[in-house]
């Protein structure tokens, strides 16, 4: 890979991999509304601004003046917690937006687009199968990516441009600043307030944000066309094990209120998901210390979303 664009590059995932693109020599074209988001990556000579909301998503071919890109990463997506989850008509907006990347990729010439997708799209798979389910808001969300997946999918194979995608897992570390299930028990870690849970003894899965660019890099360097892949752990453990290590490690005389919130069924069957397939195509394995990695989420989530009060939405543990 020596040139890559990418949506939402100012933001929690999209930011990261620029970061380390750029750390690998290769040229980045980074799209975002917002160009002070940008401001930490610009003084890299291979890193080319491009400002643009979703309206001139239809005009990015123009906007972007590199050609022979090898691969387009798409990640701008507007309602990826709390309330905005329920939006249908700002989630609807987010597919087409999605369509209008990937052929904007194709008059770009690019060599391959890679989509961001969401685990939950497998609880739609499992929801689709079933005579009767009671869905939860995170429905609609799911349902769009999938569907803008599939599309794009449709779309790339007709227009002959590779397609691949990525179903991350519950994300967290720095620059994450939504209140999502990580952030909401590190901040309740670091003020000593009870953790008010689920009884989490299902199988759940966390990655953190250094394991999920080097996996959507090995997607655009070698995951197969057409195919999706899931991003995490292939061994997972339940949530009560994860958080009862977050507590461990940040704060252990912090009460932990297992069972305060009844279990939500996720619907994810983790026996239907083929845990093993990016490391198969691409030698990917997630390598972050759980612990490690906690520590540097919480001296991020305490200096920066703590103490200046910077937290995005109101997202909540059960329904995370």
């Amino acid at each position: 890979m020596k040139k890559a664009a990418i949506t939402g590059a100012g933001g929690f995932i999209g930011g990261a991999l620029a970061k380390h693109l750029l750390e690998k020599d290769i040229t980045v074209y980074g799209v975002d509304v917002d160009m002070d988001k940008l401001k930490p990556l610009i003084n890299n000579e291979k890193f080319i601004p491009v400002e643009a909301d979703f309206s001139k998503y239809n005009r990015l071919h123009e906007l972007i003046n590199g050609r022979d890109i090898d691969v387009f990463y798409h990640f701008a997506w507007q309602g990826v917690y709390g309330a905005a989850f329920r939006d249908y008509e700002l989630q609807l907006n987010n597919a087409r937006y999605t369509c209008d990347a990937l052929m904007q990729a194709v008059k770009l010439g690019c060599k391959r687009f890679v989509f961001a997708g969401t685990m939950n799209e497998y609880e739609m798979d499992s929801y689709i199968k079933a005579d009767y389910f009671e869905p939860r808001y995170t429905y609609i969300y799911s349902a769009v990516k999938q569907v803008s997946e599939a599309i794009c999918k449709t779309l790339a194979f007709n227009n002959k441009i590779e397609f691949c995608a990525g179903r991350i897992a519950m994300a967290y570390g720095e620059n994450n600043k939504s209140m999502m299930l990580p952030n909401v028990v590190i901040k309740n870690l670091i003020t000593n307030t009870p953790c008010r849970l689920v009884e989490g003894n299902d199988l759940y899965d966390m990655i953190y944000i250094d394991d999920i660019v080097r996996a959507f890099y090995a997607i655009g360097e070698m995951g197969k066309n057409l195919k999706s892949y899931y991003i995490g752990h292939r061994n997972l453990r339940t949530m009560r094990e994860m958080i009862e290590e977050m507590a461990d490690t940040l704060n252990p005389k912090c009460e932990l209120q297992f069972g305060a919130y009844p279990d939500v069924p996720s619907g994810v069957d983790y026996k239907d998901i083929d845990l093993d397939a990016l490391y198969n195509d691409t030698g990917f394995e997630c390598k972050a210390d759980f612990r490690e990695s906690i520590l540097r989420t919480m001296e991020y989530v305490d200096k920066k979303l703590i103490n200046k009060e910077k937290f995005d939405g109101g997202g909540n543990i059960p329904n995370s």
